[in-house]
């Protein structure tokens, strides 16, 4: 015990001198000998919490503690150890402390216990979390040991009631809100789901309620108390509507007592009173308490409810009375007078209530019915849906059904919307009704109606019996008056009469709440009368129904059927428009229903054209919906106000719009003409021309099914479907439909116009299409049209210039220009003429109207031109006088003139007198400033001054298109037109960068691509500018004469430069097609007549060429005799080398020789071109091809020879000139034929056809040298690549007839086969080989591949002729190969003997 005792005194000194490791020394050799001994444990733990080892520390003063726990030092120790570790030990320390705590009760010491929970509280204040805070006070709570020993000393459990609730609030807002914003990131998560949810969670979990009930026991203070029954009530209200329906039954029935506990108290807390009051499930409002509702007010002054209440409670359809002085005697604030509130001011006020309450259900009901009263149906509309929402919303909170709050609000709707935009909304009030009355038969309200809407749909009898069972149930008057009206308007006027005077005697007359009534009544009455007796007399009289009308307005001034009924009744019968006008528009204003007033007024207003007015009354009667009839209504709908929209808005230019408007009215009209029509106008207008077509066609199928009695003229629906039809580009239809108008209105100007110009236009794109026979059909129809038109319309702007363009289309085909009617067109414009008129820019063009009769007077083979020119600007230029007062069409009119003057220079430059050269551009020049100094914002029109500048000013005519290019820079023809001024004016760079932005801009412009073409033949880029050439010619019109002139003579070059191409007939057929557009445009221009001629001599339609190049030889020896030309002696002489040609083609081979004759004597022999080289060449190899067809071989070989000499040895002309010696047949001439052939050879050893030739000869001369000789060389050609078709095929048939002839010692049948072989092997894609391959073998293989390869290898893949198809195909051993083979080529016999072999 001793050694303990020394131990124990050694660590307390070594404590006390802080040496801790000493200490922990001496307290281990006391428990080493007393392990149970308390104060070792205790001093090891103080030295290990010195040393900041507090696990350890804990351990020995939990032991020390265990072992004497009445001993407050161990607690002491760790509660000091709990501190020094801050937050992290708390709920040890709440631990300590009660052990401490106990300790210190257990020996009465209340100062020391209160400072260690005083302590702990602070110290969980201050470090701990407000959960561990919240679990420190509930130490000092009743209930408690600690509070039942210190009560008095600590603080008052109210207090710490409140601390705690604190705590709590702020916890579960935190956990609301971290819960919320976690939750609602989820994938397909609702915001308001999501916090109902959290919501739910949190407040069933939570404990907070009953807190809150504590504070209200406990505490002493009243305000306090209320404040926390708010908290109460507030917050089972929440928790009430996060609920779910099976369990809130008993939550709401605490909620509800709540409430009317506070309200018994009159504590002002707004929700305890709205729930008292909204949540009573009353059918009227006058149901609720009348003393609570004031009580509510004057607790509440600036609420938004009270101020409704304020209102309501004032207000005529208030059902409660007033207060009377003993009540208001109770209390000085009610004792007051109230002061009487203006009807106005109650507006004001209850409509800044429901501003401020806009959720409150009784609020909402109050307006719904106030502005019934009002007859402010839409704002009753508006207000009672939101009642309804809000009624929806309480419902699912408060799991109350408000069965009689919904039927009410669900009646002041459903009569809300039978008065508001009637009839639109009756089906939904009579399904609101149908449903209130299947709970409750005898509910009056929805009996009165389904009763008005009945009538108001015509069924008066089902309305009568309704209206009836509505009357037994409640008696009322005005319900009375309307049976007694739903009579009248079935036809027992007088029984309705009879009733009505009946509800008049019932009214007091100085109610004023009945004078609305009173004039209805009025008003019915004097309508029975009306239409009881509808002579003239009896409705004009004043003593019957108009005295009635009158009483109508007496007792309401503002009811406004009784002023339509006066308007009818002062147009009709007192003649007095004035007066009738203003009763209309008193009517409108009053009501927008009031449709026979607003029609009448729209009819006045259009009549006078205030198309502004008529927009105003139609909107109105459309916005006021009472169009269109309900479903299953009886009564028509009407159309009238947007068949005016839409004529308003055709006449505003706003197409879209009006559209729109014919369809709704034809939604309501199917069988509106005139809708029709308008609707076709509209789209016509707007470009939409397939619609306006079936809008027409629908207008004119109604026609027939009316007839005229009821439409009246009908005309204009044909005139406008001829417009629709002229703009889809239907011009037949067009000009039969304007053809069909003028037969019934024969002077019709629009419809003659119309016809005039379409007709043009069809002409236009006829030529276009290249149909110029057509065009000039159509031209003479419009020329009979016109002739009509001046004798009745001389001064219309649109008649001369169509007369101008009907002139310059013969320009544009030039071969009918002979057939111009000239004496017609001088007819027209000597028609009551101004001399003047035709004088405009005389002095420039040399053009007025004796100039224009003196051209007439030329006998000039070629004047049928100019006079079609000269015309044109006369025509033009009177279309400018017809215009005088327009700047518009005076800009357009010379601006037609300019280019009528420019088509003048184009087709007339080489006729311009020398004196005054260029005088039509010049003058083209000044009508384009013209137009510009009118118009000057016209694209067009400086695009048109660049054009006709170029040549003058380039400078001038680069600013124009500049110009016209800021003004509009998408104009890909203004681009175009700039570029080739760039390309004339040599920038290739600047030409190409516009021509690319005209291609962007509109890829199928097709003078574009020209252009780029033009650019590339000018780098000579000859491929890239066919082939752009080729494009333009593929996308332009046919009028395009530059294309085709470019493009055919592109192909004529490529044809020239590739012999193997120039055979191909497929290659041929555009350039040709370009080049007889273009003669029938243009058939003065003989360069492109002789490429024509070439062309078709390529092609082998001879007859043609020949005839073509007779006429070219006519012309140029015609104007030779003129001009004495060497050029034009030259152009003779090839054209008739060229016609010696195409002769001997045709077989006129003594024609062939003469012409060639010709040729050869024209030839100048000093001209060094090489066009004389090529004329004599071709009539040398002419000449003596005819003389050699003709039997005259000497003649033939001299030609020959010539030939050779001009062509220096050409190998072609040697070839010839050996077969016309062979074909003479001596032995010389044959000798001399194989040596010249030698010869050729080597000069030319790969000349294919030389030694074919050659091999050819040495078979049929049998010089088996020769052959051995040629073999070889004869073989090598076959890998040669540059063969054509028919060269492959003469060298297949000669090395098979040398395999056959001399086979060697292989023999016949082994030598052809191997010939075969070899042939496939070298060429397997061309048919010979498989052709010689199947006639020596049974096979069926060859034959196919025969076939295949052959097919591959016709056009336009390839080159093979039909000739050879045919032979391919007649070695097939299929009957149907046969068939084919004579379809390809009857005239051959192979074909035929094919065919019979298999039958």
């Amino acid at each position: 015990m001793s050694t303990v005792k020394s131990a124990l005194r050694a660590a307390k000194g070594a404590l006390d001198a802080h040496q801790y490791e000493s200490a922990i020394e001496n307290a281990n050799k006391a428990l080493k000998e007393d392990p149970k001994n308390y104060h070792a444990n205790v001093f090891l733990g103080l030295a290990f919490e010195k040393q900041n080892r507090n696990e350890d520390s804990e351990k020995s003063y939990r032991a020390a503690a265990l072992l004497k726990g009445s001993d407050p030092l161990a607690w002491q120790g760790l509660i000091s150890l709990y501190e020094q570790q801050g937050g992290r030990k708390l709920d040890e320390y709440h631990d300590a402390t009660s052990h401490l705590a106990s300790v210190f009760m257990a020996v009465d010491d209340k100062t020391r216990c209160q400072t260690v929970v005083d302590r702990y509280t602070d110290f969980a204040r201050k470090c701990g979390t407000r959960a561990q805070y919240r679990h420190s006070l509930e130490m000092l709570l009743p209930g408690s040991e600690v509070y039942d020993y210190l009560e008095g000393r600590i603080l008052h459990p109210a207090y710490t009631y409140t601390k705690i609730a604190e705590l709590l609030e702020q916890d579960e807002k935190e956990k609301i809100n971290y819960e919320i914003g976690h939750r609602r990131t989820r994938l397909g998560a609702k915001i308001d789901q999501v916090t109902a949810d959290v919501k739910k969670e949190v407040l069933q979990a939570s404990d907070l309620e009953t807190i809150y009930q504590c504070i209200v026991d406990w505490t002493e203070d009243d305000a306090t108390r209320r404040l926390y029954e708010e908290k109460i009530l507030q917050r089972a209200y929440d928790t009430l509507v996060v609920l779910p329906s099976a369990l809130k039954t008993k939550k709401r029935d605490q909620v509800l007592q709540l409430a009317q506990g506070l309200v018994i108290l009159k504590h002002p807390f707004a929700l305890a009173w709205r729930l008292n009051l909204e949540w009573k499930d009353v059918d009227r409002i006058e149901d609720l308490d009348a003393g609570l509702l004031r009580e509510y007010v004057e607790i509440f002054p600036e609420d938004g409810v009270a101020k409704v209440l304020r209102g309501y409670l004032d207000s005529e359809i208030s059902a409660f009375p007033s207060p009377t002085p003993e009540d208001d005697d109770d209390d000085d604030a009610r004792g007051k007078k109230s002061v009487t509130m203006t009807a106005e001011d109650r507006l004001i006020l209850m409509t800044d209530g429901i501003e401020d309450s806009p959720a409150s259900i009784l609020a909402l009901r109050i307006m719904t019915e106030y502005y019934l009263y009002l007859e402010e149906y839409e704002t009753a509309v508006d207000t009672a849906r939101k009642a309804q929402r809000e009624l929806a919303i309480s419902s699912r909170a408060s799991g109350l059904s408000f069965t009689n709050m919904f039927d009410a609000v669900s009646i002041s709707l459903g009569t809300a919307m039978i008065h508001y935009q009637a009839p639109r909304h009756h089906p939904e009030a009579t399904s609101l009704f149908e449903g209130i009355l299947a709970r409750r038969e005898t509910n009056s309200a929805a009996l009165i109606g389904i009763g008005l809407i009945l009538e108001e749909r015509g069924e008066l009898e089902a309305a009568i019996r309704f209206l009836e069972r509505a009357l037994q149930q409640a008696p009322s008057t005005r319900v009375k008056a309307e049976a007694a009206w739903c009579k009248a308007l079935s036809g027992d006027y007088e029984t309705g009469i009879s009733e009505l005077q009946q509800c008049l005697s019932q009214l007091e007359p100085a109610d004023p709440g009945t004078k609305t009534l009173k004039a209805q009544i009025f008003y019915r009455i004097g309508m029975c009368l009306w239409n009881l007796d509808t002579s003239k007399s009896s409705r004009k009289a004043r003593n019957k129904a108009y005295a009635r009308f009158i009483s109508s307005l007496q007792a309401d001034m503002n009811y406004a059927p009784a002023y339509t009924i006066l308007g009818i009744y002062y147009t009709d019968y007192a003649r007095d428009k004035a007066r009738a006008r203003k009763c209309f528009q008193k009517a409108f204003e009053l009501s927008s229903s009031e449709v026979v007033a607003a029609e009448r007024l729209a009819q006045s207003f259009a009549k006078s054209s205030e198309w502004d007015l008529v927009e105003v009354v139609a909107q109105r009667v459309v916005e006021s919906g009472r169009l269109r009839p309900p479903p299953g209504s009886k009564k028509q709908g009407i159309s009238w106000p947007f068949a005016a929209l839409g004529v308003v808005q055709l006449n505003t230019q706003n197409y879209s719009k009006s559209a729109v408007s014919f369809q709704s009215a034809l939604r309501i009209s199917p069988k509106d003409y005139y809708s029709w029509v308008g609707l076709g106008e509209s789209y016509h207008n707007s470009g939409r021309y397939i619609a306006a077509t079936r809008a027409f066609e629908q207008a004119q199928t109604l026609e027939a099914e009316l007839g005229p009695e009821v439409l009246g003229d009908t005309w204009f629906s044909k005139y406008m479907l001829a417009n629709v039809e002229r703009e889809l580009g239907e011009f037949g239809a067009a000009i039969a439909g304007y053809k069909e108008v003028l037969a019934l209105r024969t002077r019709e100007y629009g419809v003659s116009i119309a016809s005039l110009q379409t007709l043009i236009e069809a002409a236009w794109q006829d030529i276009e299409l290249g149909f110029f026979g057509r065009a000039i059909d159509n031209i003479q129809e419009a020329l009979k049209t016109a002739e009509d038109l001046v004798t009745w319309r001389k001064d219309a702007f649109n008649l001369w210039k169509s007369i101008g363009d009907l002139c310059s289309v013969y320009t544009y085909v030039q071969s009918y220009v002979a057939q111009f009617p000239f004496q017609s067109l001088v007819g027209l414009l000597k028609h009551d003429f101004d001399a003047e008129a035709y004088s405009l820019l005389a002095d420039v063009d040399h053009l007025d109207w004796a100039a224009f009769v003196s051209s007439a007077a030329s006998d000039k083979p070629d004047a049928s031109l100019g006079l079609c020119c000269h015309a044109a600007i006369l025509a033009q230029k009177r279309a400018i006088s017809c215009c005088v007062n327009d700047a518009h069409a005076r800009a357009v009119a010379w601006y037609n003139l300019g280019w009528t003057e420019h088509r003048a220079h184009v087709c007339l430059i080489a006729d311009e007198n020398r004196d005054s050269p260029m005088r039509y551009l010049k003058s083209s020049v000044q009508c384009f400033k013209r137009a510009i100094e009118l118009e000057s914002g016209n694209s067009e029109f400086w695009n048109s001054l660049g054009i006709v500048t170029s040549q003058l000013n380039p400078k001038v005519a680069q600013h124009a298109f500049v110009r016209s290019l800021f003004i509009n820079d998408k104009n890909a023809r203004t681009w175009t037109n700039l570029g080739v001024f760039y390309l004339v004016e040599g920038d290739s760079q600047l030409a190409s960068d516009a021509f690319t932005r005209a291609q962007s801009i509109d890829p199928e412009h097709a003078q574009a691509w020209l252009g780029q073409g033009l650019l590339a033949a000018r780098l000579g880029e000859s491929s890239e500018a066919r082939n752009l050439f080729a494009h333009a010619f593929e996308i332009a019109s046919a009028s395009a004469t530059q294309i085709q002139r470019s493009y055919a003579c592109s192909v004529l070059d490529h044809l020239l430069s590739s012999p193997s191409i120039s055979s191909s007939t497929t290659n041929l057929l555009q350039p040709v097609l370009a080049l007889r557009q273009l003669s029938k445009q243009s058939s003065a221009d003989l360069p492109f007549e002789h490429i024509n001629a070439l062309l078709q001599e390529r092609m082998g339609n001879h007859a043609e060429a020949s005839e073509k190049l007779s006429t070219i030889c006519s012309t140029l020896e015609a104007e030779y005799e003129t001009s004495e030309s060497v050029e034009t002696l030259a152009r003779f002489a090839n054209a008739k080398a060229d016609l010696s040609r195409s002769l001997l083609a045709e077989g006129k081979f003594e024609a062939a020789a003469e012409n060639a004759e010709t040729a050869l004597d024209l030839s100048v022999d000093d001209d060094p071109s090489s066009m004389r080289k090529r004329t004599r060449l071709s009539a040398h190899i002419s000449a003596g091809l005819s003389n050699h067809r003709l039997g005259s071989f000497d003649r033939s070989t001299e030609a020959f020879k010539g030939a050779l000499e001009e062509s220096q040895e050409n190998p072609d002309i040697v070839c010839l000139l050996s077969q016309v010696l062979w074909a003479k047949g001596g032995e010389n001439e044959r000798e001399v034929a194989s040596q010249q052939l030698f010869n050729c050879i080597e000069k030319h050893p790969s000349h294919a056809r030389t030694m074919l030739l050659l091999g050819t000869i040495s078979v049929l001369h049998d010089d088996q040298d020769t052959i051995q000789a040629v073999s070889d060389d004869l073989r090598g050609l076959r890998t040669r690549d540059d063969l054509t078709p028919q060269q492959q095929k003469q060298l297949a048939q000669l090395l098979s007839a040398i395999a056959i002839l001399y086979p060697g010692e292989t023999g016949q049948a082994m030598a052809r086969t191997s010939e075969a072989t070899t042939a496939v092997m070298l060429g397997p894609s061309h048919p010979y080989g498989w052709s010689q391959l199947s006639g020596i073998t049974d096979v069926p293989c060859p034959p196919e591949m025969a076939i295949l390869t052959a097919i591959r290898e016709a056009p336009p893949r390839g080159a093979l002729n039909a000739e050879d198809l045919c032979e391919v195909y007649a070695q097939s051993p299929r009957g149907e190969d046969g068939q084919r083979s004579i379809m390809f080529a009857p005239w051959k016999s192979s074909g035929w003997h094919a065919l019979s072999q298999l039958s």
